[in-house]
């Protein structure tokens, strides 16, 4: 990814946060069990939230009694989140990845759900490691939409390629194996997946595809287009009027 869309992600959610907050996936339970089961992120640990966007994962954070330092340089994306989700164990932090903001050594686990590919990873990692020190964890997460599997699926990553803008430079799929800089401790680093899947009707689909970065806004060149292109595919594909939009839920983890 370009210098130039590192320094944009900030801002680039900005006009997107209610269909961000209302449309994209959240995750599966699957996936909060394993964090307590297998990774020990238990109730009680203080836990690092970095690009926290609306607020998704730190609501499911919450739920399982976490105290929460939700980190979030857009300010619309963190007002958002403040505005849904209960003030108790939560504490919003405008911060970034690369300068949380928060104190050496103030957290037990360092959470990234769909943002690590935003970061400068080599300066990311370094402040990771002053926040939760010598025996932190960090989690890397993300929904990896599946291209392929149905004809809704396959039809959709045709609509992303015909009007993205920049969807290929800033796609994160594949992007962790791609990395220079070493993320976890040698040795440490494992994999887990998970299922994961939206059941979207017409409305449902055309937020998702609004939520997302790399496609036009509306009043932009090509939106108008876009939509009716995806009401076309839904109504070609939708059965009892719905479509299935699934995911494979990634999530890497080791020592810090």
């Amino acid at each position: 990814m370009s210098e130039q869309n590192k320094q944009d992600a900030t801002q680039r959610f900005s006009a997107r946060v209610d269909d961000y907050a209302k449309y994209r996936p959240s995750y599966p339970a699957e996936l909060l069990d394993y964090m307590q089961q297998t990774i020990g992120v238990q109730s009680g640990h203080k836990v690092a939230d970095i690009g926290a966007g609306t607020g998704i994962f730190t609501a499911l954070l919450l739920e399982r009694g976490l105290d929460v330092f939700a980190v979030e340089p857009n300010e619309p994306m963190r007002r958002a989140a403040g505005e849904t989700l209960p003030a108790e164990h939560l504490h919003l932090v405008d911060g970034s990845a690369e300068q949380t903001n928060l104190p050496d050594h103030s957290v037990n686990v360092i959470i990234c759900a769909q943002s690590f590919h935003w970061f400068d990873t080599q300066r990311a990692v370094s402040e990771f490691r002053r926040i939760a020190g010598a025996d932190g964890k960090l989690v890397l997460i993300w929904n990896t939409r599946l291209q392929t599997g149905s004809e809704f699926l396959e039809r959709y990553e045709q609509l992303l390629q015909q009007f993205g803008t920049d969807y290929n430079e800033v796609n994160h799929q594949h992007m962790f194996s791609q990395l220079q800089h070493p993320v976890f401790r040698e040795g440490t680093m494992q994999r887990a997946t998970f299922i994961n899947r939206q059941v979207l009707d017409l409305d449902g689909v055309q937020g998702r595809l609004r939520s997302t970065s790399y496609v036009p806004s509306a009043g932009e060149p090509g939106y108008a287009q876009m939509m009716e292109e995806a009401e076309r595919i839904f109504n070609e594909t939708e059965q009892d009027g719905v479509v299935y939009m699934d995911y494979e839920t990634e999530v890497y983890w080791g020592q810090l």
